[in-house]
């Protein structure tokens, strides 16, 4: 099983929206096979709590202009790690600490990578 064409949508359209507020590290694994919950994961990280909030609500906007709302939000009072439900996708906005210290990309590897679209930045520090 692959993730649908909708999730991926929704993907790049997150992926994106991190993008514009400069994220870094813009990845997003297919975990549709290994998951039944849900098709992708989205990671981003930034270098500060303020930057993670700004991450989070750009892509809550730009993901509501195109139909989808959140299932549910965790985190985002510490402003550290914010898990994004939409149901076919899931995003983790982490701050750059929680990104090395939980290392997602290890425990997803085994998971195909999803092609972003070319106008998606990670912006490295």
């Amino acid at each position: 099983m692959t993730a649908t064409d909708h999730a991926i949508e929704l993907v790049e359209a997150a992926a994106r929206a991190a993008s514009e507020k400069l994220a870094q590290k813009i990845i997003a694994f297919d975990v549709s096979d290994q998951l039944a919950i849900t098709d992708a994961f989205v990671l981003a990280s930034a270098t500060n709590d303020r930057q993670v909030k700004a991450i989070v609500d750009e892509v809550e906007d730009k993901l509501r202009e195109i139909g989808a709302k959140p299932i549910r939000r965790e985190g985002e009072r510490d402003g550290r790690w914010v898990l994004i439900d939409y149901g076919e996708i899931v995003v983790h906005v982490q701050h750059e600490e929680e990104r090395e210290f939980y290392a997602l990309e290890r425990l997803w590897r085994d998971c195909p990578l999803i092609d972003l679209p070319a106008d998606v930045v990670s912006h490295e520090r």
